[in-house]
């Protein structure tokens, strides 16, 4: 059989948006062995390496960087072929909120996606809180929404339904190469008050007697990671968000730290059929 397989395309794909076997499983719902052996099969068919495989994840050879501009080309007219013949065409106005710890490479992909999937669909994308986002969504300022759930103690601190779409560990982030001197009060970089993950930060430093001070206050995690990348203080951030010239902080004394959700708002009573398939549309393009 000639030609390549739609599901392999679709899961290198992922795997090269998430940097990872590992990142792009749950996003292509299948478990990391199953990835492996699907990129194993697609490379055996490629007759040629399209990975390069090591210790921070992985990224494409010249051959997998030509299938992967393919690969998007031939998933995007499958996808329009279906809608063709299954008379779904989506247009419309959408207003979609985002939380700020979301991925920034995450949300460009998503709305690249969108874009040449619905490019009739015009979209209005707002950066919020977590918190801010449910408000907005209860009151419906907004048509869709992505926040972050904290998971404490088997518990979830957030607004834990709709779907799924990423798991990721917070961490202790510091600049790369700098100890905090943890006799000294810890030098706490966060967002302001209204943020959640900075009430929680603070309730569990609090709970294990670590002293600490507030020595910076950013608008944004983007303020946020050049605060902590130019030696600022320590801030707690989820994964995803360690950028250049920061790094994980492993000092003892430092709480544990769970793991946080982002899940997409589950629909809302009534909801028209336009945010209905809108919805899904993007709980697609992010797996």
């Amino acid at each position: 059989m000639s030609g390549f397989d739609l599901d392999q395309l679709r899961t290198l794909v992922a795997v090269l948006d998430a940097g990872s076997l590992t990142a792009a499983a749950p996003r292509v719902f299948l478990s990391q062995s199953s990835v492996s052996e699907q990129m194993r099969k697609l490379e055996d068919r490629a007759g040629q390496p399209l990975l390069v495989r090591g210790k921070t994840g992985v990224r494409a050879t010249p051959a997998g960087q030509r299938l992967l501009a393919h690969a998007r080309s031939i998933l995007a007219l499958s996808d329009e072929a279906y809608r063709d013949l299954r008379g779904v065409a989506l247009r419309g106005e959408l207003r979609l909120c985002i939380t700020d710890y979301f991925r920034p490479g995450d949300v460009a992909r998503l709305l690249r996606r969108l874009n040449e999937q619905y490019p009739q669909v015009r979209l209005h994308v707002t950066i919020m809180k977590s918190g801010a986002i449910e408000a907005a969504y209860e009151r419906g300022e907004i048509d869709v929404g992505i926040s972050m759930v904290i998971q404490e103690r088997g518990a979830m601190r957030g607004r834990a339904d709709g779907a799924l779409l990423r798991r990721e560990p917070l961490l202790w982030m510091g600049a790369e190469g700098v100890t905090p001197p943890l006799e000294e009060p810890l030098p706490l970089l966060a967002l302001p008050e209204t943020c959640a993950l900075r009430q929680y930060v603070e309730r569990v430093l609090s709970r294990r007697g670590v002293p600490y001070a507030v020595s910076h206050v950013a608008s944004g995690v983007a303020g946020l990671q050049l605060a902590v990348a130019a030696g600022l203080g320590v801030a707690c951030l989820n994964e995803s968000a360690l950028g250049t010239g920061m790094a994980r902080l492993q000092a003892p004394g430092l709480p544990a730290l769970p793991s946080v959700e982002f899940r997409l708002l589950a629909a809302r009573p009534g909801e028209s059929e336009f945010v209905g398939r809108a919805r899904e549309a993007i709980v697609k393009a992010m797996t």
